[in-house]
């Protein structure tokens, strides 16, 4: 099944806005006078962007600020519709006592209403699609996602979930050639190009460490001497909308199979899994779809 079929963007979007202003409200609840807070948005290019800045004028009062044209670049100035935005969502005016940005005072006790009025600014007036897209520049840690605990347990020993950072491609090879070597009892073969070998029924696994050394690539080819192309990437984009893990392609009148593990760090429990995934998919499509495609395996099924 497509892991991707329910996915809503905007559902998805709404619920990231929100997550944001509850944990932006618990950062307004704590602010004092010595830890103000700028939160700017994430542009690539050099004209001053949107931003909304925090700061505590007096004893339990929260001044919330948010850029007006008088700060902001040609690219991000305000029309006339977004300016009545901020006059209706209840923002003060510039002016020479406060400074030249739009502005409003809070009691610190009423965060959420202040959390939401900066999250309508950059949002709905600034245009900001998305929370990914804001840059504070202090107490940034409080506004990212909370991490979720690891809970459970693991099949693997403790040893093989201990990520290692490689200190070279060449490193990398050596510990992945290590763990093949725990898993299959032997040394394993390589081929004129370096690539590890393994034998899984009635097709081959290859292991390859790219020359930049940030992943593990795991592939096989699964159909040699495909007959009627066409017909072969209709098959394949049916079993790659389907795919978990791994992905499909056609590459002349042959049909790989991939599935690429990050390896910086390396994680040995990563590598275990790759290899098992590919193992049961190579060896377990490769008949049926050499069928479907007119094509040949490569290896017959009692090896010979």
């Amino acid at each position: 099944m497509n892991q991707y079929t329910d996915f809503d963007l905007d559902r998805s979007t709404a619920q990231a806005w929100e997550e944001f202003q509850a944990r932006l409200s618990e950062v307004i609840s704590v602010i004092d006078d010595s830890e103000d807070m700028t939160i700017g948005t994430a542009t690539a290019g050099e004209d001053p962007a949107p931003f909304v800045r925090f700061s505590a004028p007096r004893r339990e009062v929260v001044r919330l600020e948010a850029a007006s044209n008088a700060v902001l670049g040609e690219d991000f100035q305000l029309g006339a519709d977004q300016l009545q935005q901020m006059s209706d969502l209840g923002w003060e005016d510039p002016s020479t006592d406060i400074g030249p940005n739009f502005w409003i005072d809070g009691e610190q006790a009423g965060s959420d209403e202040l959390a939401a009025m900066a999250v309508s600014a950059l949002r709905d007036v600034y245009g900001v699609q998305h929370p990914v897209f804001l840059a504070p520049d202090q107490l940034a840690e409080i506004l990212q996602p909370r991490p979720e605990p690891l809970v459970g347990s693991t099949e693997f020993d403790a040893e093989d979930v201990v990520a290692t950072i490689p200190a070279s491609p060449e490193h990398l090879d050596g510990m992945v050639e290590a763990e093949l070597q725990e898993m299959f009892g032997h040394a394993p073969l390589r081929d004129s190009e370096g690539d590890i070998a393994i034998r899984v029924g009635s097709t081959m696994l290859f292991v390859r460490i790219p020359r930049d050394g940030r992943e593990v690539i795991v592939f096989a080819t699964v159909v040699h001497d495909v007959v009627g192309r066409s017909r072969a990437a209709e098959v394949l984009n049916d079993l790659n909308a389907d795919a978990r893990w791994v992905k499909f392609q056609m590459i002349r009148d042959h049909v790989f199979v991939t599935l690429s593990v990050p390896a910086h760090p390396f994680v040995p429990a990563h590598l275990h899994q790759a290899v098992r995934i590919m193992s049961e998919v190579a060896d377990g499509v490769d008949n049926e779809l050499a069928t479907k495609l007119d094509g040949r395996t490569t290896f017959e099924d009692d090896g010979q």
